[in-house]
């Protein structure tokens, strides 16, 4: 019997954001090692990617909003800030959602470093208005590169899931 599997959303949505909750207080811990503390890459841009990619929902916009309310409150952020940056992204990769699907996994990576670039730069903007200063470029440029790292859990979640309804594609 061939046919779509349905999306349960406690299985897509929720275990991808307690995965990214508890990876951002893991990453957030206080060790050092040679004096230098973990990267803090922005863990919500992999679901933020892949559920565009994976179908077109309106659940997942409000699971990102929640992230980046998340890591709002953990970072000491505006509030606001990261839920606008990711629905951003989002909203990007659905624009270009058509172009993307198919596409090799390196075609991917690229994709996944341009729409992160695009919510880094979205929040490095929102942050510039909401405070009048403008934020380290070499710390965000690391965010960035930590970030796009994470492309590979960014595309087991797309290919776990790519799948499951084909009324979508």
């Amino acid at each position: 019997m061939s046919g779509a599997r349905p999306l349960n959303p406690a299985v897509w949505l929720g275990a991808p954001m307690l995965a990214c909750v508890g990876a951002t207080y893991l990453f957030a811990a206080p060790l050092r090692v040679w004096g230098l503390q973990l990267p803090e890459p922005v863990f919500a841009m992999v679901p933020a990617f892949a559920w565009a990619l994976i179908r077109p929902s309106i659940l997942a916009p409000f699971a990102i909003l929640l992230l980046g309310l998340f890591l709002d409150v953990f970072w000491s952020g505006p509030t606001g800030l990261w839920g606008l940056s990711l629905l951003l992204g989002y909203a990007v990769v659905l624009l270009f959602r058509n172009m993307m699907t198919g596409q090799s996994q390196p075609i991917l990576w690229g994709w996944f470093a341009a729409i992160t670039a695009i919510t880094m730069a979205g929040g490095y903007l929102f942050t510039m208005l909401d405070s009048l200063a403008m934020p380290s470029l070499l710390a965000v440029f690391w965010q960035f590169l930590a970030t796009t790292l994470l492309f590979p859990f960014a595309y087991h979640l797309i290919d776990r899931f790519e799948d499951a309804d084909v009324r979508f594609r």
